[in-house]
């Protein structure tokens, strides 16, 4: 095992969390009111929650069964023959966040069958658990081969893809939950055993790997919380401290590129990136590290300013599920992850916590009523894991992902969404949120019940009764959100159109208008309260057009839709032949909200009117033609099938996509030897790729085949005299698996049988340009292309024109 290069280095990591220890036991100072204390009881916010308890979890649940998660801890016990493992060594962690999500819903709703089902999936992970703590199944199952991302020793590779330590991150955040839930501490001993193993080794053994997927830390943090044992605490910010400091080699993707201290930007994979500055905040709450705080806070500020999507996503590539450069927020191929927005949320309630202010609670707002909502569908059993700003159609719900981990993430966070509503610092109580609720506060002045009545996020009335045992002093700290104040997001990246100022929002106690003063974002009620005070106002709910900083080139010439928080997009099922990409709307345009009670769970619509464009066979001028136009919220979309979508809307027709003209190829039926008809059906939506490697459209691709003869198949609608084939190639080098083809061939249909064109120029195999061949004429209702792929690499194609 590597040893650290410097003993002083790790002595000095552990005298400085004594030293900051020796000050007293510390925390946020605001806490928040836990999701136990809040009872959420509205029309948008309570059916959801419900969803996710009475469908979600337990489908997640079965689904880690048939999936083989819960066998895998079978087999780790030798009760079960360690074959057929499943695809991930992070699979382990699928199972503890459905633990995480089913304590939450216990704290807020008995369910005893629930409750047996984990004492019994409890047991089971108990007895896959080493004698000496280790908890990893894709080990301790003794497989005849292990996975490749493990290492033959414990931990080796987990600043790689082992997520040995991830794994007991989310067994530590479920442990919690479960005792606080139950007050059982079955689970809790299984995690204490785990921790006290890994203090062993890193802590005390000197192991320095770094944990390659942040969230131990945070598991850490609360593991210590419960138990007061200050090596949590410690191994924590051990963890962190390690990160960067050259003995095992790092690497912006898992921001181990450099001290996490001089860390100042949001870099690499975004879910890694949001748990570490979550992991972070934490710590220093606890220890006072002012130096985590400062980074922390340079880090949030190029995130929000520069990298983060009117939606709260983050995360701009599927390269590395990473944050992109500066301003490059693409639409179509928006990664938007929702774990990364769940983190996001994570992130900007701590940074709250830590500072008070109303900032990264209009951030987190933004997050939970858009990127991370949309994560689910209105079932509760279809997920994304990419939430894209803009959609051809190419992106689709799915039951189920190999990689899950997004799918478990929305069944432990849906049931903590009460506890953002409340927070509170000695007697300061801060109103976050707007849903109807009723919550039950312990202020050192006494206790307090508040009551929340509104149609939020729909209406901007908001009634708030304040109902203190007895007669008491303390302050209401009311949030009027950056968006009802004229401000489109913290910083530039996003404005509104409209550029009138926001009026004062009129807050009235018991009827009557009362002054007020505005600090940090919080309208300030310092008074004595009695029980029957009534807070009221009524937050501007007006139709905002928002335009994006000229430097994301991806945005110019548009804009999106926002009402209060919702933001919103247009979708195929309500328009013109299911199209949205060609319609143009003129940013003086004026929309109505109008509700729809029978519309997607009832949702409030924006109506207006725009145009959209289509192109006509063997012309070159474009047919217009005016048309009503009605956008849904962004959270709400693909819920009626896959179909065309768009957030930022043309205000310019040069930047609309028109309608093409129906051709030979797009009226034709499509086969081949690829099974995803979704993604067959790329071949002829006359998308126009920028390039090889463009990703911002379904393509088809076979792989992660090599060297073998594949084909592609159109059938037509009729009989055609073709001469000319026209293909694009897929081609993601040099870090991806699709290269251009070693060969290919066009064949015609003749009868029954394929046969090769008689070709009068050259078959080319270039990237980046469509590859053209000119065939003798032939009369005939099909055509076949027949590809070979490279000796050790699969091929793609983007598009294939028929002439």
């Amino acid at each position: 095992m590597l040893h650290y290069k410097s003993k002083a280095l790790f002595a000095g990591v552990v005298l400085s969390i004594s030293n900051l220890m020796a000050q007293g036991n510390k925390d946020y100072p605001i806490q928040p009111v836990t999701f136990n204390h809040v009872h959420v009881n509205d029309q948008f916010w309570a059916p959801r929650i419900e969803v996710n308890a009475e469908i979600t979890i337990p489908y997640v649940l079965q689904k880690c069964r048939e999936t083989g998660r819960v066998d895998n801890f079978l087999k780790a016990a030798g009760k079960k023959p360690p074959t057929n493992l499943t695809e991930y060594p992070f699979d382990d962690s699928d199972v503890f966040k459905v633990i995480e999500g089913v304590s939450y819903s216990l704290q807020t709703k008995a369910n005893a069958s629930l409750e047996r089902s984990l004492d019994t999936l409890i047991q089971i992970i108990g007895e896959a658990q080493e004698p000496d703590g280790y908890l990893y199944t894709f080990r301790t199952m003794k497989p005849e081969k292990l996975h490749p991302w493990i290492s033959q020793k414990r931990w080796e590779k987990d600043s790689d893809l082992s997520h040995e330590l991830y794994n007991s991150g989310h067994l530590f955040e479920a442990a919690v939950a479960h005792y606080l839930s139950t007050g059982k501490k079955s689970l809790l001993n299984i995690a204490i055993k785990n921790a006290d193993l890994i203090v062993k080794d890193f802590l005390y053994g000197k192991a320095p790997y770094f944990p390659g997927h942040q969230v131990i830390e945070t598991g850490l943090s609360r593991l210590y919380r419960v138990t007061g044992k200050k090596d949590y605490l410690a191994l924590a910010k051990y963890f962190l401290d390690i990160r960067g400091n050259g003995v095992v080699k790092g690497s912006e993707y898992s921001q181990s590129h450099k001290l996490v201290t001089d860390q100042h930007e949001g870099v690499g994979h975004a879910v890694r990136a949001a748990y570490m500055y979550t992991g972070m905040a934490d710590v220093a709450a606890l220890t006072g590290d002012q130096s985590y705080i400062n980074a922390i806070g340079k880090i949030w500020s190029d995130v929000v300013y520069k990298k983060m999507y009117l939606t709260g996503g983050i995360g701009a590539t599927g390269a590395g599920e990473a944050f992109g450069a500066a301003y490059h927020l693409p639409n179509m191929s928006a990664y938007a992850e929702t774990c990364a927005s769940i983190a996001n949320v994570y992130w900007n309630n701590r940074m709250f916590l830590l500072h008070g202010d109303a900032k990264y609670i209009d951030v987190m707002e933004r997050v939970l009523y858009n990127g991370m909502l949309s994560g689910i569908a209105q079932d509760g059993k279809k997920f994304f894991y990419p939430n894209p700003l803009a959609s051809m159609g190419q992106h689709q719900r799915s039951a189920w992902f190999g990689c899950a981990c997004c799918i478990s993430n929305v069944t432990r966070f849906m049931p903590s969404v009460p506890g953002y509503v409340y927070a509170q610092d000695k007697n300061n109580v801060y109103v976050n949120l707007y849903m109807s609720n009723k919550a039950d506060i312990q202020l050192p002045s006494g206790k307090l019940t508040l009551s929340q009545e509104t149609a939020y996020p729909w209406k901007g009335d908001v009634k708030i009764s304040v109902n203190p045992v007895k007669q008491m002093a303390f302050a209401m700290r009311v949030r009027i959100p950056g968006w009802a104040r004229d401000e489109a997001v913290p910083g530039d990246l996003y404005r509104f159109a409209s550029l009138q100022k926001a009026n004062k929002i009129v807050i009235a106690v018991n009827g009557k208008p009362v002054d007020y003063q505005l600090e940090k974002g919080y309208a300030v009620f310092n008074r004595t309260w009695k029980k029957g005070d009534v807070i009221s106002f009524e937050l501007p709910m007006e139709i905002e057009k928002v335009i994006a900083n000229e430097k994301v080139k991806d945005d110019q010439g548009r804009f999106a839709l926002q009402r209060g928080p919702i933001v919103y997009c247009l979708e195929g099922p309500d328009h013109a032949d299911q199209a949205v990409q060609n319609i143009v709307v003129e940013e003086q345009t004026n929309f109505t909200a109008n509700y729809n009670p029978s519309l997607l769970n009832g949702i409030l619509t924006l109506d207006g009117k725009g145009s959209a464009t289509s192109r006509q066979v063997n012309s070159n001028q474009l047919l217009k033609k005016e048309l009503p136009v009605k956008a849904i919220p962004y959270y709400a979309w693909n819920n009626r099938g896959p179909g065309e979508m768009v957030v930022w809307i043309p205000s310019q027709e040069s930047l609309s996509r028109p309608k093409p003209a129906p051709t030979i190829a797009s009226k034709s039926k499509i086969s081949g030897s690829v099974s995803s008809q979704r993604m067959l059906s790329s071949l002829n939506d006359q998308f126009e790729p920028s390039s090889s490697e463009d990703k911002s459209a379904l393509y088809v691709h076979w792989w992660p085949k090599k060297n073998t003869e594949e084909f592609i198949e159109y059938t037509f609608d009729q009989e055609y005299t073709i001469s000319e084939s026209k293909v694009y190639w897929y081609d993601d080098s040099p870090f991806g698996g699709c290269r251009i083809p070693a060969n290919w061939e066009v064949l015609y249909k003749q009868g029954n049988d394929w046969v090769p064109v008689k070709a009068l120029t050259p078959y080319e195999t270039t990237k980046d340009k469509y590859n053209t061949i000119q065939f003798e004429p032939v009369k005939t209702t099909g055509v076949r292309m027949k590809i070979k792929l490279p000796v050790n690499h699969a091929t793609g194609v983007h598009e294939w024109i028929v002439k």
